[in-house]
């Protein structure tokens, strides 16, 4: 009696060992509806690997078409934001110019102002009575001219700065046409991808959620959690060699022969993945 209970504690631990490392299902029993009316709860513990390697598939080949498009989408972006960025310096010239302008004209209606009080002050000179009154008005005209050379010194300066301002909107005007071409040339490209990708990866998507119908709403989460977390987007992968193939551990071959029988979902002690024989890589190739 005593080796039996010895017997009977081991087979509990290892149950429990093993319900660590493995996802646990009940098979169902057949139904005639079709699929797409069943219960995912229902399906068999194989029918739910296929449908998990299915998704795999398909998700596999989603990831290829945007690895086609590359970091084209994430450029044209790019180009937008820096071209959104040269447009703004750019109106910040202008307007730099505009205000550039508008201070020569107001120096230049100073010194015209300036000019005709001048002209009043040598006026008044030519009816002055005495010495002491000419040198006043005399030194007033010398103040007068001072501020006309100082209002005409801010008027070169000015049509400097614009001058150098004009330059510089020159350079940034060719520098955003230039953006814009290879906007063009980028968005042209990415368009081309998409129209040819566009039909297939509508397909799959729709074949996705058809796949996903079939699966519980815990293993697809458990699924999309892996595949999120994996480097390669490979969250069930078949045997290779003997091994893993998504991170190459050796499996040891009691798992091998629990895997080949798909009685239930097992996944890699070493990277968490779902593992499937493959032979159904072969059955779904086929």
């Amino acid at each position: 009696m005593a080796t039996k209970k010895k017997i009977e504690k081991t087979d509990d631990k290892k149950e429990v060992k093993e319900a660590k490392t493995t996802i646990k299902a009940e098979k169902a029993p057949k139904v005639e509806s079709s699929p797409a009316s069943q219960d995912p709860q229902e399906f068999s513990v194989e029918e739910r690997l296929k449908a998990l390697y299915g998704l795999q598939k398909v998700m596999s080949k989603i990831d290829e078409i945007k690895i086609l498009r590359g970091d084209l989408p994430l450029e044209v972006q790019d180009l937008k934001d820096e071209i959104i960025g040269l447009q703004t310096r750019l109106e910040r010239y202008s307007s730099e110019i505009k205000e550039l302008e508008k201070s020569i004209a107001t120096s230049k209606n100073s010194i015209e102002e300036l000019k005709l009080k001048v002209d009043r002050k040598k006026e008044q000179q030519q009816q002055v009575v005495n010495n002491r009154e000419y040198e006043i008005l005399s030194k007033e005209i010398e103040n007068i001219e001072l501020d006309i050379q100082i209002y005409e010194k801010n008027i070169n300066d000015a049509n400097n700065d614009i001058n150098h301002r004009k330059v510089d909107y020159n350079e940034l005007t060719a520098k955003i046409e230039e953006r814009n071409e290879d906007l063009r040339l980028k968005e042209a490209e990415l368009d081309q991808i998409v129209v040819e990708t566009k039909k297939e990866e509508e397909e799959l998507r729709i074949l996705s959620k058809e796949l996903e119908s079939n699966i519980d709403v815990r293993l697809l989460s458990a699924f999309k959690r892996i595949r999120k977390n994996a480097r390669n987007g490979l969250a069930v992968v078949p045997i290779e060699r003997n091994a893993c193939s998504g991170c190459f551990s050796k499996i040891p071959p009691q798992r091998q022969l629990d895997i080949r029988q798909r009685r239930k979902i097992i996944v890699c002690e070493n990277c968490g993945r779902i593992i499937v024989d493959h032979e159904m890589d072969n059955e779904h190739e086929g």
